[in-house]
């Protein structure tokens, strides 16, 4: 197991699904994390009690990540608290799903500002303090519909694509400094939102994997632990696609 101790860490959109999963992997590793969220304030608390029952550190942070003000706070705080950033995990997003005809230009613009404006906000904060310690991970959650694309989707696939574009363009920015940039695109995954669909939906779903079953959210924090540990120091601008072979 890649180990991830005295690191601090930040997982934006941390305190359900998988970001919860993934400040629960990588405080498991040995991070002190830091538990973002805008809406939900008891289940990051949650997720803080449960790290520090464990004997792990953490703290939860209220801020809309989608704003500049919001994105500066939660840098300037983790740093603040801990006089570091070593890993930064742009988790938080959103969907407003619709046949394009109907989709409203303001579910377009939610979902881009929500996705992809926060995932550039964030970084841009991170990489001032990772440039001067000349070390630093970045890990982005994109989406396989980002790569394959998804009816209904026109919003959400565009953010998670654009993703992917601005992973490998900072990859190349940083690189110089140690600073590694890379995305994982999960595929369908068992989360809160998803565990109630019908079984005849699931099994529909299952014929399209390979692996005949969907991810779960312990696969994709998984990914994002090693991504975010010294065995990954030579990756880099890579999307680690994490959907059973869907995509294949």
């Amino acid at each position: 197991m890649a180990q991830l101790t005295d690191k601090i860490a930040i997982v934006t959109g941390g305190s359900r699904g998988i970001g919860r999963g993934i400040a629960l992997e990588l405080a498991k590793r040995g991070a002190t994390v830091v538990v973002n969220y805008n809406s939900s304030p008891d289940a990051a608390n949650e997720v803080v009690e449960k790290i520090t029952a464990d004997g792990g550190k953490a703290m939860a942070f209220k801020a809309d990540v989608s704003d500049e003000e919001g994105a500066n706070a939660l840098i300037k705080a983790a740093i603040d608290a801990y006089g570091k950033l070593d890993i930064l995990v742009n988790n938080a997003g959103t969907t407003r799903d619709n046949l394009i005809m109907m989709m409203k230009p303001e579910d377009f613009d939610t979902v881009i500002k929500t996705n992809l404006r926060s995932t550039w906000l964030c970084s841009k904060a991170a990489v001032k303090s990772m440039m001067r310690k000349r070390y630093g991970r970045i890990i982005n959650i994109t989406s396989i519909s980002g790569i394959a694309g998804n009816g209904g989707q026109t919003n959400y696939s565009a953010s998670k694509a654009g993703i992917i574009g601005f992973t490998k363009s900072l990859a190349r920015e940083v690189a110089s400094r140690s600073i590694t940039v890379n995305a994982v695109a999960p595929g369908f995954v068992l989360t809160d939102l998803t565990k109630d669909l019908p079984a005849e939906m699931t099994a529909k779903l299952n014929d399209n994997i390979p692996l005949g079953r969907w991810g779960a959210i312990e696969d994709v924090a998984y990914s994002t632990a090693f991504l975010a540990s010294d065995e990954a120091a030579y990756i880099t601008g890579h999307v680690l696609v994490v959907d059973g072979g869907m995509a294949m």
